[in-house]
């Protein structure tokens, strides 16, 4: 039966995605952000089968969490409200990703024990496994010890483990999904997001004519937005769950080249190639290490999780998603 389901950062990347995916299914999305849903968004939602009720608030606001949960008698949440941050923005405001990242996630843990809420899933990150030494097997939740470089991800474990452990306390189900890294429909500049992906310039750089200048191939799990939203939904609706953490990626290593050579595959005319010692690239990795493939036979399990999208049929449907929405 539709459910409702409150979604924090639900104009973001990720929450954008998986709020689509429960309205296409009938469900009704409390959607709580400090901002507005992008008109492309809001425009798509509306002919979907589900319900949508907006909330603008600040996840570290009581009061804005109390209206959020107001709105309509949620069941279930996803906690998708982050700061993704950069080299720059750790620098000039250490504080307020702390205190969004963490104290946010646990204030919207808190609001959701005091709703009688029966599934908390937070969306975590790969970034908390940080670099690994080369060789490495894939990531596995049990066996990958984390070593977050970043703040970013330094804060991503750190909520992880707070929530599972408040969780735990309060007799709340919980899960943790660590994504692996993300591309696809609705990624943007957010003024949240620092680091996009350079799936999202290689496909900029496609639909313009532009050939595509790599800084690096950077190879990791890369992982489709509409995979990852199917993977996060699976996990709010799963009866029972004997884990709290679970990796959600494609389960194989790709780079940014071989996404190229797939947009390659289905845009004519497309070119790309390495930059060259000394000259600006058009398409950057963030990432200054390669990662291993993430073990997602535990998600599977649980689930049912499979991946749809290769990196074929990301690059299709990521061409027609952005001509589509080209402000997406």
């Amino acid at each position: 039966m539709p459910d409702t389901i409150l979604v924090t950062g639900a104009a973001g990347f990720v929450g954008l995605a998986v709020t689509e995916a429960l309205l296409a299914r009938g469900d009704t999305v409390v959607a709580f952000d400090r901002a507005p849903l992008p008109h492309d968004a809001a425009a798509r939602f509306a002919a979907l089968p589900g319900r949508i009720v907006p909330v603008h608030g600040d996840i570290r606001s009581g009061s804005d969490l109390a209206a959020a949960f107001a709105a309509a008698p949620v069941a279930r949440v996803l906690h998708a409200a982050v700061i993704t941050a950069g080299a720059e923005r750790e620098k000039r405001d250490a504080e307020t990703v702390v205190a969004v990242n963490v104290g946010g996630a646990i204030a919207v843990l808190n609001a959701a024990v005091a709703n009688r809420v029966t599934r908390f899933v937070y969306p975590s990150s790969v970034a908390v496994y940080g670099q690994q030494p080369e060789g490495s097997p894939p990531f596995s939740e049990e066996g990958t010890w984390p070593r977050p470089v970043m703040l970013y991800g330094i804060t991503k474990l750190a909520a992880e483990q707070a929530l599972a452990r408040l969780a735990r306390a309060h007799g709340l189900s919980f899960a943790a999904a660590r994504l692996a890294s993300v591309f696809g429909p609705w990624e943007r500049d957010t003024g949240l997001r620092d680091t996009l992906s350079p799936h999202l310039s290689a496909v900029a750089c496609a639909l313009a004519g532009r050939e595509a200048v790599l800084n690096r191939p950077s190879r990791g799990d890369h992982v489709y937005v509409r995979d990852v939203a199917s993977g996060l939904v699976g996990l709010i609706d799963a009866p029972a769950l004997r884990h709290d953490l679970f990796n959600l990626g494609s389960g194989v290593a790709t780079s940014a080249a071989d996404f190229c050579t797939a947009l390659a595959a289905v845009r004519p005319g497309f070119r790309w190639r390495l930059a060259r010692e000394g000259e600006a690239a058009s398409v950057v990795t963030h990432v200054p290490f390669d990662r291993p493939a993430m073990d997602i036979s535990r998600l599977a399990a649980a689930t049912g999780y499979a991946p749809r999208f290769d990196l074929a049929a990301a690059a299709a449907d990521a061409l027609a998603f952005f001509s589509a929405h080209p402000s997406a």
